[in-house]
């Protein structure tokens, strides 16, 4: 049952047959912690005289199959499970189906718990209103085959439909057909007692990490609609945090929208731009799910200093929804350009000095990522990724498809020239391969071809002088290029850390030190002090108390400063800082754990550092209370 296929993590023969549209009819059960019902997908055919389709699975029960609504269930079959890959379901089809027509498959199947790492079902006592229990999703890289049977790859996209039945209101990454999302929360049905049935669909075709679903005790707060835009754009959350999401987001999450499309030359084409705020358990800082962003709760800082982020996830609709990475080797064409052009808006938006300053401050998690996996796995330094087949490419998650595939991206516009050069190409890349999956090639031969159509000598001998190999397939633990930034915005920062490192007296501080620094200038200046000699441990208590950073509400600024505190885990005080660093993240203080990677990986490898048995107790202790994804990542710091 062999089958030709390209993805290194897919199992399906998605190059012999492909999904075009698929149909979801879903229950919700938070009792059982499982979703039941079936999905229909509607398949393509590009291989005369195929015999199968093979779709990919995880720890799915697969209850019905049915072609073309007749019951094939003594036919299909599942493969033998793969530690990544999961179990490959093959079901065969009727004979003769030629090249171009059409099949239906229809699976009723039901998720398990635990076992399905695409969901994470959290109590009640888990979330922000402690008054209902709450599921979320998160189907990137290769977690949708735990979802739903499918083809787990981003060569194919795919329309769908679906009908959710809840006793929670539900969401889905698709345009809400009904109940009106501005109408009566859960259709004015009793919330957790009621069941409603909630109708999405997504007329633009999305890969299978895309499909989200949520539900919880949610309500929805629309912002002011743009004059002249057909889309429209909201935030969802609790009840108890809706008014202070709404306003975190609603000056700013239009704004972004509107200047990406002028930005790019292209309207946005997916409708509806919401967002939902989750509980902390939440692994990332936002996931791009098409019409419905997933964004943690850390970005409520009260004081907007963190909306940047929606820049991102906003970047994503164009870089990564519209134009995709073929596979997981290719998945920095989704990152680095996402990160180009965020930061490329910073400047759009604020000022050439907030670029520099962007990728000044992505520089660290740059450096750290890569000095890691110089120790642990080098060829995770590269932007294009060999994966072996079935390698689980969650393994080399880290800063560096972000930032050093924008740097990349930042190194060519400056070999051509500049802006004024690089932007019209940026438009064409957009124009050309909106909806596509591609691979590296593909957007390198694009990038050559546009120049020799539109552009003259000097700009292919430009390209030509770049060291291709050196950028996607070199590692190391620098760039190819020594990268130089707009400092203006660090200076204030970068000497504020300098006096730090050399004072042997802190009573010439102050809290004026910082008084016209905003968070994001706070946090340089934090992460400029790690570049030097771990401080002394006066100096830290005095660091934490004098900036107030020791019980700072911002999660950005709390995780930098236990990082200078844990600099030298075998300094007098570290083992109470890594204490007092782990009882952040696991809630201690406000019953939240902190589960965004970000903050809860480089606080536990910190702390193992200090003690590992005692943040393997700690981690043991609150195991439950990370995603699945958060829970594999941390383990690999554990025994390593």
């Amino acid at each position: 049952m062999s089958a030709e296929t390209t993805d290194p993590t897919s199992q399906s023969n998605y190059r012999q047959i492909s999904t075009k549209h698929f149909s979801l009819d879903w229950s919700i059960d938070f009792h059982e912690k499982v979703i039941k019902g079936s999905i229909t997908h509607e398949l393509t055919v590009h291989t005369s005289d195929i015999k199968e389709v093979i779709f990919d699975t995880s720890d799915v029960v697969i209850k019905r199959v049915y072609v073309e609504g007749e019951s094939c269930d003594a036919q299909y079959s599942l493969g033998e499970k793969h530690e990544v890959m999961g179990s490959a379901l093959y079901i065969p089809l009727p004979a003769g189906l030629q090249s171009g027509s059409s099949v239906k498959v229809t699976i009723e199947y039901n998720t398990t718990e635990p076992g399905c790492k695409a969901l994470q079902w959290l109590d009640k006592a888990q979330t922000h209103g402690k008054t209902h229990p709450y599921l979320f999703s998160q189907c990137q890289p290769i977690y949708a085959r735990g979802l739903l049977p499918c083809q787990d790859t981003p060569s194919v996209k795919a329309t769908y439909e679906a009908r959710i039945t809840s006793v929670l209101p539900a969401l889905m990454s698709a345009i809400r057909v009904s109940p009106p999302a501005e109408g009566p929360v859960h259709d004015g049905k009793i919330v957790g007692e009621d069941e409603v049935t909630y109708v999405y669909n997504q007329p633009v075709p999305i890969p299978s990490y895309l499909i989200a679903i949520a539900s919880g005790n949610l309500c929805y707060h629309a912002f002011d609609k743009l004059e002249g835009k057909d889309w429209t754009s909201g935030v969802w959350a609790e009840p108890d945090i809706i008014n202070d999401a709404w306003w975190e987001f609603k000056e700013d999450t239009t704004r972004f929208l509107a200047a990406e499309e002028e930005l790019v030359g292209m309207p946005y084409k997916f409708g509806v731009y919401d967002l939902l705020v989750l509980p902390p358990a939440f692994p990332y800082g936002g996931m791009e799910n098409a019409c419905l962003t997933f964004v943690t709760p850390t970005l409520l800082t009260g004081d907007r200093t963190l909306v940047d982020v929606v820049v991102h996830e906003i970047t994503h609709s164009y870089f990564g929804n519209g134009i995709t990475h073929a596979d997981a080797s290719h998945f920095w064409l989704n990152e680095g350009w996402t990160t180009y052009i965020e930061r490329l808006l910073q400047q759009i938006l604020h000022s050439p000095a907030h670029r520099g300053f962007s990728f000044l401050s992505g520089s660290k998690d740059l450096y750290d990522a890569l000095k890691f996996y110089e120790q642990r796995n080098k060829k995770y330094q590269k932007l294009q990724i060999e994966f072996e087949k079935g390698e689980n490419p969650d393994d080399a998650y880290s800063s560096v498809p972000y930032d050093k595939g924008a740097n990349f991206l930042l190194h060519i516009e400056r070999t051509l020239g500049g802006l004024d050069v690089f932007l019209p190409y940026m438009k064409d890349y957009v124009k050309t391969f909106i909806g596509k999956s591609i691979t590296t090639e593909m957007w390198k031969d694009h990038l050559f071809g546009y120049y020799t159509r539109f552009g003259g000598e000097d700009e292919l001998e430009a390209l030509k002088s770049i060291d291709w190999d050196a950028w996607l397939f070199g590692t190391g633990v620098t760039l190819p290029v020594p990268m130089e930034y707009d400092m203006t915005l660090a200076q204030q920062s970068y000497k504020l850390a300098e006096r730090w490192s050399k004072t042997k007296d802190t009573s010439e501080f102050s809290a004026v030190d910082i008084s016209g620094m905003d968070a994001n200038q706070i946090g340089a200046f934090l992460e400029r002090l790690q570049s030097f000699d771990p401080l002394p441990v006066a100096h830290i208590d005095v660091l934490g108390d004098l900036y107030g950073l020791v019980n700072s509400h911002n999660a950005e600024l709390r995780l930098r400063f236990y990082e200078v505190a844990l600099l030298d885990p075998k300094s007098a005080k570290s083992e109470l800082y890594a204490t007092a660093a782990l009882g952040w993240i696991v809630g201690e203080e406000d019953g939240m754990v902190k589960g965004r990677m970000k903050f809860c990986r480089p606080m536990f490898r910190a702390a193992f550092s200090v003690n590992k048995a005692m943040a393997q107790d700690k981690y043991q202790e609150h195991k439950s209370s990370f995603h699945p994804i958060a829970r594999d990542l941390i383990e690999q710091v554990r025994y390593n």
